[in-house]
């Protein structure tokens, strides 16, 4: 009985995990698509995720503090919301023709996301038995695989297969130039509107939805400041290994369609379309990922997933043609489980510093816009993207860190510093 009334909940939760992961995949797809526009350089090129991942800095705490005073519920219709309004944005955006102007609707995307994600992670990984909750946790994130499988696909051949080739566009005037330009920034807005409109449609849907109370601090007293949750070494862990982890990941995914030309040759579209094959990679990943659980502790085969990601991130260096493009696949592979994972460890124990243990490790994934900046200045300082691979591979020893070591729960005195923790 008990199941049956928290499935539909479930359902509704892990739909948006699909949506903000289709949100976060069309990312790679406007990075070639800017930077031609904009004549950026790689560096420039990476400010679409730093606009994203900024967000989820300035905006986690509140949306820790909308989650305890209004409720999860609350947090989750704000934030579809605010994700719609970042949507819609994209069309004056491509109308001015100005790059801020679509940094700024990426960043109004992001504060919805990060709303949504502190609300929905925690939310899904308690809606059931506790002992199961990581499982949980990466079934729900399965999702976001499926989302980074089809959003590159479908991205790519809404958007860059419209455009005008560097050769193109050398042959016009400047007012052709500009009226091309003009045509091809406007592919963007057809697909944000449907999906700002789809993201209202769900905001109703849970409006009219009654949602499982879910009791975070059984026998704890709710912390009433954020730096209580510090006494939890796991979390700060955990916040540590989610800023390398969501880092690495930019990294792969948000910059493969300038790595993959230059690493083997192919095409931007080629590129997209071996992007969805990362995504699909990513998606069986959790799946197995969520299947061997049940035999092997998380933390466990967190170690190991990042351990060969290491291994894999030398190919990606030193590699040739498409073996780095079949590496990188690998890659999104084992690092399907890590964010779930990370997150769930995090969190585990913390009670009455759930919401603002959640908020913690949501801002933690700012290191989506600074390692990508790392990773794009030793691109261009080096003339080679292949040696931005340098980045997600320490990144990943980070990760195997907090696996073996790490997110063990250990609670800190209260008499001590902060500092202690580490």
């Amino acid at each position: 009985m008990a199941k049956a009334r928290t499935l539909f909940p479930f359902i509704l939760i892990t739909s948006l995990f699909f949506l903000w992961g289709f949100a976060h995949n069309l990312d790679p797809i406007l990075i070639p698509h800017l930077q031609k526009s904009f004549t950026l350089t790689t560096v420039q090129a990476t400010l679409v995720d730093s606009a994203v991942f900024i967000a989820y800095f300035l905006m986690a705490l509140p949306a820790g503090f909308i989650m305890k005073k209004y409720g999860y519920k609350a947090g989750i219709i704000t934030g579809l919301l605010v994700f719609a309004l970042g949507s819609y944005l994209f069309i004056p955006a491509a109308n001015t023709q100005q790059y801020t102007f679509f940094l700024i609707a990426l960043f109004i995307i992001a504060c919805g996301l990060t709303i949504l994600e502190t609300a929905a992670n925690p939310y899904a990984s308690s809606l059931g038995d506790p002992e199961s909750s990581t499982q949980r946790l990466n079934l729900a994130q399965s999702f976001n695989g499926l989302a980074a499988t089809l959003a590159p696909v479908i991205g790519a051949r809404v958007i860059l297969t419209k455009g005008y080739t560097a050769a193109q566009l050398s042959t016009m005037t400047e007012e052709g130039r500009k009226l091309a330009l003009a045509a091809e920034a406007a592919t963007v807005k057809m697909p944000y509107f449907i999906l700002g409109s789809v993201l209202v449609l769900i905001a109703v849907v849970f409006a009219f939805t009654r949602l499982p109370a879910i009791q975070t601090n059984e026998g704890h007293v709710a912390s009433k400041n954020i730096f209580h949750a510090f006494k939890h070494r796991h979390l700060t862990w955990s916040v540590i290994a989610q800023f390398f982890y969501v880092g690495a990941q930019v990294c792969v995914f948000s910059l493969f369609i300038l790595y993959a030309p230059k690493a083997a040759g192919i095409s931007e579209v080629k590129a997209a379309d071996y992007l969805g094959l990362c995504g699909l990679a990513f998606l069986i990943g959790r799946f197995i990922g969520t299947y061997l659980m049940q035999y092997y502790s998380s933390a466990r085969l967190l170690a190991a997933y990042a351990v060969i990601n290491i291994l894999l991130c030398i190919i990606a260096i030193w590699g040739y043609g498409m073996i780095t493009i079949y590496t990188v696949v690998g890659i999104c592979f084992f690092m399907s489980i890590m964010f779930p994972t990370i997150f769930a460890l995090g969190i585990k124990d913390l009670r009455g510093d759930t919401e603002f243990g959640s908020s913690l490790i949501i801002m933690s994934i700012v290191g989506g816009a600074v390692l990508p900046r790392v990773f794009g200045y030793i691109s261009d300082v080096t003339g080679n993207i292949q040696y931005g691979y340098a980045v997600p591979l320490i990144c990943f020893a980070v990760v195997a860190f907090f696996g073996i070591k790490g997110h063990r729960v250990i609670v800190k005195p209260e008499n001590l510093p902060v500092s202690a923790i580490l």
